[in-house]
């Protein structure tokens, strides 16, 4: 069985995701995932590169993260592009990574974290939906503190996710 784990930015989900590993589920990260294929050398990273520029590159070959997030989380098009140029690499590793899991655990429970996984319509690749939320007075304090965010910044990535209330009402499968 795969459960697909999610909820906004700065809600709790990878405390949630902790808690279910330590019970035995195995997890699929979908954040950790999309860091290894933006890695050097990496096709995500040639794709961003080819598309945003050296801009978003540092000096060392790597991704530079808040460059391109000053960009992204200001433009809906250019986030768009982004999800665009990576889900692609990431859904096929993350496949990849399950079907490994299944090969040496077969009843093992597989947890897909994707914190996107409601947004991108992706529901229909998980046999059930975890949401993790907070009010969103908390949300944006625990964002702020954890990534050292102005208000401003903060509540720019807030907008860029679908409010957590729409995640909470809306049917989810």
């Amino acid at each position: 069985m795969i459960f697909g784990l999610t909820g906004g930015i700065a809600t709790g989900k990878s405390t949630v995701a902790e808690m279910l590993q330590r019970r035995g589920a195995v997890i699929v990260d979908a954040d950790k995932v999309a860091r290894q294929v933006v890695e050097p050398g990496e096709e995500g990273l040639k794709r961003i590169a080819s598309v945003f520029g050296d801009e978003v590159i540092s000096r060392e070959g790597t991704l530079d993260r808040p460059a391109l997030g000053r960009i992204i989380f200001h433009d809906e098009k250019a986030r768009r592009k982004l999800n665009d140029l990576l889900h692609p690499l990431i859904m096929d590793k993350m496949r990849r990574d399950t079907e490994k899991v299944r090969q040496t655990e077969p009843h093992a429970v597989i947890i897909w974290d994707v914190p996107l996984l409601i947004e991108e319509k992706m529901t229909d690749l998980v046999d059930e939906v975890i949401l993790v939320y907070v009010p969103q007075r908390v949300q944006l304090a625990r964002l702020q503190a954890r990534d050292h965010l102005d208000s401003d910044e903060a509540a720019a990535r807030l907008a860029a996710q679908l409010p957590i209330d729409e995640k909470k009402s809306g049917p989810i499968m």
